[in-house]
């Protein structure tokens, strides 16, 4: 987990805050991954399930979510963490709120920043997977829900203009 090894890394005190949803909270595998690489790890983990749907609703520079932060920031901030890791890709486009709320001291772990650089780094180092991927592929967007803001957001996401086709489940 790309992530859990960057928070490694970067913490001074062995005490690392994680951001996540519900899912990834209940799931443990933060927890698993950096007792892994340290078993001293203290981690206290909080889930923020209003992130997601006010990223979604393009409401990330609002007071409202900047109240959210702050409550969901509080109790990782009082245990004296020196990391944090934001275990959601879509909790990167709060970064800078983020920063605003919490120490300078505390490194933040963005998994939209670290698994591009890890990827990277491993097809350097295992030449024979790179040498296997197309330079010249497509980039689609599929959605069972187009809407202007599904385009809008995602462009944000993806840092230039997406074309995206509805598709219908059966």
């Amino acid at each position: 987990m790309p992530a859990a090894e960057e928070a490694s890394a970067k913490t001074h005190t062995q005490r690392i805050g994680v951001a996540a949803t519900e899912g990834t909270v209940q799931s443990g595998a933060f927890i698993r991954e950096l007792k892994k690489i340290n078993p001293r790890t203290k981690i206290f983990q909080n889930a923020c399930p209003l992130l997601v749907p006010i990223i979604e609703e393009g409401e990330q520079d609002s007071e409202a979510a900047r109240l959210i932060l702050k409550k969901y920031l509080a109790p990782l901030i009082k245990k004296r963490i020196d990391t944090l890791i934001l275990g959601c890709t879509h909790y990167g486009i709060m970064e800078r709120q983020i920063k605003a709320i919490i120490s300078k001291e505390i490194a933040i772990i963005s998994e939209a920043r670290v698994v591009p650089k890890k990827l990277r780094d491993y097809l350097k180092k295992h030449p024979e997977v790179e040498q296997g991927i197309s330079r010249h592929g497509t980039i689609k967007f599929y959605t069972t829900d187009l809407t202007e803001k599904f385009t809008k957001l995602g462009s944000k996401f993806f840092g230039k203009k997406i074309d995206a086709q509805k598709i219908i489940l059966s």
